[in-house]
């Protein structure tokens, strides 16, 4: 790439390579504090965090971790280890190994895997890249692919898997083995793009070397989509939007387990009882209610491949509920739980409960799960999972973050603490079988592998 070509792009889009840093601080959910639970605020369920001699990353006794990835090293195709990796998804490989599909969050002047000035480009043929920006912008974001041998901790294989997207920040895995990944990017074909961006795409989980065909799921919608998770049972899609008004997104696909093969796009709607608004803001006239179920309904979205990023807009004027910043989504059992960074009374963010219905006809419940209320207990949550065992386990997106742990029992605490590098968490995901969890440090481009005893008792 040009540097003046670069250059030029940034400053008509206004757009940075890192993401979004967490400006504000997450408050704690009154339904927990009223709770008065002496674990509020404490490391319990694994004990304090202990210090580490390398000066990363601080976890508890009997834990481990592993740098597996940093950006900039050499991967099994020739190219690097790309830059500002972010959201992620594990599957079953070949004797045993461990896949991982990982998102890179870059814009064209990030961390490219064809090096500091993309002279490796010419490596990969134009007709692989979702967008080549005439070879002078082209989109780096994208995906890697990565085996990982569980039983001796070692990296085996590592290549690109996605290339030619903008800012790939989350997705999630579907039932059959593949990751879709999202762009939280809107952009129609200018300043240089030869693509429209704001789609989701969906990559194949494998050990084979090679670039997936770079087709934008418009059926999804174009939006700054942020996370995905499928529902194991009717395949129907549920998608997030980091926007600070935000809708929440289902797709529901025309035939299950291809999504090329297009489908319906609906927004949820909330009762008029409750009001529109989910987010809690101080200035807004209603408060949707704290742990307390909620049936929902969902509409019909038209023009949903808009040419103004409008859709969201569109939506709330029509009867969707309003969300702030959706971020990391995941499906547990038979519920799924999703982030909103910028949610709350403080704007620090909440972590919502949908149970669906028994099929696309039923509108399913939404509980208000989280709203906290002390940074001492979660700040700018951004990606979750679901452990095998029910805990969630949040990424928080801050200088200074923390991975904290949620139990079945709603009961809050502190796994990990980043004190190696001002950047957030980003990514975390377990292994199919549970015995290693795997995290990004998104700035310094670091992917770890984390292993220990797991599975105690709350």
């Amino acid at each position: 790439m040009k540097n003046q070509s670069r250059r030029s792009f940034l400053k008509h889009t206004g757009i940075i390579s890192a993401g979004f840093i967490g400006l504000q601080s997450l408050v704690a959910s009154s339904f927990l504090s009223c709770a008065a639970s002496p674990r509020i605020g404490g490391d319990v369920k694994y004990g304090p965090l202990l210090d580490d001699p390398l000066g990363v990353l601080k976890l508890p006794e009997g834990f481990s971790y592993k740098v597996i990835a940093q950006q900039g090293d050499i991967m099994n195709d020739g190219f690097l280890h790309p830059g500002a990796p972010d959201g992620m998804a594990t599957f079953a490989g070949p004797d045993g190994k461990v896949l991982i599909v990982r998102n890179h969050e870059l814009t064209p002047n990030g961390f490219s895997p064809f090096g500091k000035e993309n002279e490796k480009l010419g490596e990969v043929s134009k007709e692989k890249f979702y967008d080549y920006g005439n070879g002078e912008i082209p989109g780096i974001g994208g995906t890697t692919t990565l085996v990982f041998n569980e039983d001796t901790q070692e990296l085996e294989q590592a290549s690109l898997s996605l290339i030619g997207t903008i800012r790939n920040c989350a997705g999630g895995p579907t039932p059959w083995g593949t990751w879709i990944t999202c762009e939280e990017f809107f952009c129609n074909a200018e300043r240089g793009l030869e693509q429209e961006h704001g789609y989701c795409f969906e990559v194949p989980a494998t050990d084979q070397i090679g670039l997936a065909d770079p087709v934008p799921l418009k059926a999804m919608g174009k939006f700054n989509h942020e996370a995905v998770c499928v529902d194991p049972k009717t395949s129907i899609v549920y998608l997030t939007e980091d926007q600070h008004e935000g809708l929440f997104y289902r797709f529901i696909p025309d035939v299950k387990g291809d999504l090329k093969q297009g489908g319906k796009l609906q927004a949820l709607v909330l009762p008029k009882s409750i009001g529109r608004d989910t987010r809690n803001w101080p200035d807004k006239e209603n408060d949707f209610p704290l742990n307390q179920s909620v049936e929902v309904s969902w509409m019909d979205l038209e023009d949903i491949n808009p040419v103004e990023d409008d859709l969201r807009i569109r939506g709330y004027a029509d009867g969707a509920a309003r969300f702030a910043r959706g971020e990391g989504i995941w499906f547990g059992d038979n519920e799924l739980y999703f982030a909103c960074t910028s949610g709350g009374q403080n704007k620090g963010g909440q972590v919502f409960r949908y149970v669906p219905g028994a099929d696309e006809t039923a509108g399913g419940t939404l509980e208000l799960y989280l709203e906290p209320n002390d940074t001492k207990l979660l700040k700018s949550c951004d990606n979750l999972t679901v452990a095998p065992w029910g805990d969630l386990m949040i990424c928080e997106d801050d200088p200074h973050p923390f991975l904290v742990g949620v139990t079945t029992d709603g009961e809050l605490y502190n796994f990990a603490e980043n004190v190696g590098h001002a950047s957030e968490f980003a990514g975390g995901v377990f292994s199919p079988s549970g015995k290693t969890y795997f995290v990004n440090i998104q700035k310094p481009g670091l992917t770890l592998a984390i292993q220990g005893p797991w599975q105690v008792e709350s």
